[in-house]
């Protein structure tokens, strides 16, 4: 049976022809499913019966099942779903001033092997379908509607379990989905994807023609360090990565986020602020600066209050445009792939 939240509008007015119906079938399902929210084909109460019967032969609507929620003081919520195949990804509900963001996961488990990451601890099983991406959001979706008919998915960040670009059409096909005006139409530019440096994947986002943002996952100014924690890095040095977010840039005319995680003693020293300066000229890059969540598994530290905010100023003083990213999550199972690591027993509860 087909997951009906896998399709973009085009291809499920292609499938609704293939059934006999008319295109127009799929914009009154998207308006059904993605703004009244309904969780059965029977609740359409303007769909004919024989049709919905048609419906609940040829597709589901069923939703992941929730193995563990996790609430934190500050309001963020955690997942750990469980897919029809029993996989289990994570997804987070993170609640700013300007809206409420959902961190998805793209992949179950992840094969980039970054040392400081959670969800690299287990490598990847396979790849989630646009469906199962688009799910995350809906739940998140179903219990902001609990708690106040108004509430929505706001902004939505691709920056959980997996490399989205390891996944490339699958993502491309959920953004359309939650991107579509007669469905959940959140704003391209309320839509991120994250990736630890891909370049030939960078280079055809790039001419996506999608006003989607674009987040490099970088965590190190040099070559030598960033080999240490990221393995990519070993296929696509630096001068590649820079290469294609130049291309990026001049194609999309639009800037990349630099997501960067000061580690205490390994790339958060005022020398290594200034390589960065160094290899940020000739971009628009903006700097997103993170506290790292620690893994005792892992042998990572977070660098300290002053030692972040040196490395802040270091890089204002020469004119980079940077932030220190909020906190969310303190007291829950705050890092990427923390709380599936748990469950499957990769780490210690």
């Amino acid at each position: 049976m087909k997951n009906i939240y896998n399709y973009t509008l085009k291809d499920l007015g292609d499938l609704m022809i293939g059934l006999g119906q008319k295109q127009f079938r799929a914009n009154q399902l998207y308006s059904w499913i993605y703004q009244k929210r309904v969780k059965e084909f029977d609740e359409m109460s303007d769909v004919s019966l024989s049709f919905r019967q048609t419906l609940k032969q040829e597709f589901t609507l069923k939703l992941p099942k929730i193995i563990k929620k996790q609430v934190s003081y500050d309001g963020t919520i955690k997942l750990l779903l469980e897919l029809e195949d029993k996989s289990v990804i994570e997804v987070v509900l993170m609640r700013y001033d300007y809206g409420n963001v959902v961190c998805v996961s793209s992949q179950v488990g992840c094969n980039m092997g970054c040392k400081f990451c959670a969800s690299g601890l287990i490598k990847k099983q396979r790849d989630l379908t646009a469906g199962e991406m688009v799910s995350q959001v809906m739940m998140i979706q179903s219990l902001l509607d609990e708690e106040e008919e108004s509430k929505r998915v706001s902004h939505v960040v691709i920056m959980g379990s997996g490399e989205p670009f390891d996944n490339y059409n699958n993502v491309m096909n959920f953004i359309r989905i939650i991107n579509e005006q007669k469905g959940l139409a959140i704003g391209a530019r309320h839509i991120t994807v994250s990736t630890c440096g891909l370049p030939n994947k960078i280079v055809e986002f790039s001419k996506e023609g999608l006003q989607v943002n674009l987040a490099i996952s970088l965590h190190a100014s040099n070559d030598e360090t960033r080999n240490k924690i990221m393995p990519i890095n070993k296929a696509y040095p630096l001068t590649k990565l820079f290469k294609a977010i130049n291309e990026y840039e001049k194609n999309a005319n639009r800037r990349v986020t630099i997501e960067y995680i000061l580690l205490k003693d390994l790339n958060d020293s005022i020398d290594n602020a200034r390589e960065l300066v160094k290899l940020l000229k000739g971009t628009f890059a903006y700097v997103n600066l993170i506290p790292y969540n620690e893994v005792k598994e892992n042998p990572f530290k977070r660098s300290n209050k002053e030692r972040v905010r040196a490395f802040y100023e270091e890089l204002k003083r020469n004119g980079v445009n940077v932030t220190i990213r909020k906190e969310f999550g303190e007291d829950i199972d705050a890092a990427c792939g923390q709380l599936r690591a748990k469950k499957e027993g990769v780490i210690d509860e």
